[in-house]
């Protein structure tokens, strides 16, 4: 299911970007289930959402839910991405901040532990 997506990642940049990414939600968050939805790949726990993955043409969006945006809005600002209310960017020339990823992905899945509902 991932590497469907992945395969249509027409950027080799980002698309090495989002497999380690994936690979490394895998690894680290075993519990996590994917689902492609809307054309996007996400991680889902017990049923709700944790975070979704898109690609563009130069960046990887990255949406947790809006209370995690609220949350860790500081630490992606200081991580240098660009961000809205829903998402933050990584651009094909940036690091992917593993630490920053890794937090939102456990700070979703304590948030909404019990959570009978998709979306927040």
């Amino acid at each position: 299911m991932l590497q469907e997506f992945l395969n249509k990642v027409k950027n080799p940049v980002l698309k090495d970007k989002l497999e380690g990414i994936f690979n490394q939600i895998q690894q680290e968050f075993p519990s996590l289930t994917t689902e492609i939805k809307w054309n996007q790949p996400m991680f889902i726990m017990d049923g709700t959402f944790i975070i979704g993955f898109s690609a563009a043409k130069a960046h990887i969006s990255i949406a947790p839910e809006t209370v995690t945006m609220e949350t860790f809005a500081k630490d992606i600002k200081e991580a240098g991405y660009d961000a809205t209310s829903n998402l933050f960017k990584i651009k094909e020339d940036q690091e992917v901040n593993w630490d920053l990823l890794r937090n939102i992905i456990a700070f979703n899945m304590e948030d909404k532990k019990g959570y009978e509902k998709f979306w927040r």
